[in-house]
């Protein structure tokens, strides 16, 4: 165990947040400078460390016991989840036959249970300094997803409905307004700037109909910075320190003891 430790920002979820290590992908963008995104500053270089735990394919039944091992006990010695970000949904909306589809009523009992691990003080993971936002499910774009099962050997018929979908995102949003955690809401402002998902419009947004593109992204990384500015200013970047000395501070002629 290193003597100095770092907290960190824990993103869980599915493939949209396994995929978020991609160029301009959320996760990206929290931990790096890009000078590609001066506007964003260092973000959380040497301040919080990002750690990415999207499952792709997992609904929230399957990765509610993975969110068992991955969030430390309270008693845990390491660092500290500061913030959680929790981004499910998008596997559970699938449509039957597939086995990835989970009932609403399960996935917000998921979701419930997950939020109440970090917050019940009778829980074995209780941690009252950790932050929760809930982000709900994208759009789909079920043109192209159907394009794109289509052209496998097999093909496969269309497993996602926009209708379905929205009612997962709306059930998030409740779920958040119900337990006081933050929503990021990603699903109406790119419904919104797609006329209301017009196929041809969401092509920006989404590269395969299902996942988010660099763009999609965007939206999303520029929801989660307000989130934090608002709900937890003591967590956006502009907030903390740095850890250790910035090279131009060091005493040049003693670096070791800036440093230690």
């Amino acid at each position: 165990m290193p003597t100095k430790i770092v907290d960190v920002i824990l993103l869980f979820g599915d493939s949209q947040t396994q995929g978020a290590w991609e160029e301009g992908g959320f996760a990206q963008r929290l931990a790096l400078k890009l000078y590609l995104y001066l506007a964003s500053g260092d973000v959380y270089v040497r301040k919080l460390d990002v750690i990415n735990r999207g499952l792709s394919g997992y609904n929230s039944e399957w990765a509610l016991p993975v969110f068992e091992q991955v969030l430390p006990k309270k008693d845990a010695i390491g660092p500290k989840v500061k913030l959680l970000t929790l981004w499910l949904g998008g596997n559970d909306t699938c449509i039957l036959p597939s086995a990835q589809h989970l009932p609403l009523d399960r996935f917000v009992v998921n979701l419930r249970q997950m939020v109440s691990m970090v917050q019940s003080p009778d829980s074995e993971y209780y941690s009252p300094e950790t932050r929760i936002i809930l982000i709900t499910p994208a759009p789909i774009n079920e043109a192209v997803r159907a394009a794109t099962l289509g052209s496998r050997d097999p093909p496969i018929a269309l497993d996602r409905k926009s209708e379905v979908t929205k009612k997962y995102a709306e059930a998030v949003i409740k779920l958040g307004q119900e337990l006081n955690v933050p929503v990021l809401d990603v699903y109406t402002p790119i419904w919104e700037a797609t006329d209301n998902g017009d196929p041809k419009k969401l092509e920006r947004y989404l590269y395969d109909g299902l996942h988010l593109s660099k763009e999609g992204y965007a939206v999303l990384y520029d929801l989660l910075i307000q989130t934090i500015k608002t709900k937890f200013p003591e967590l956006h970047y502009d907030a903390l320190p740095m850890d250790f000395p910035g090279w131009k501070d060091l005493d040049w002629s003693n670096a070791r003891a800036s440093i230690l």
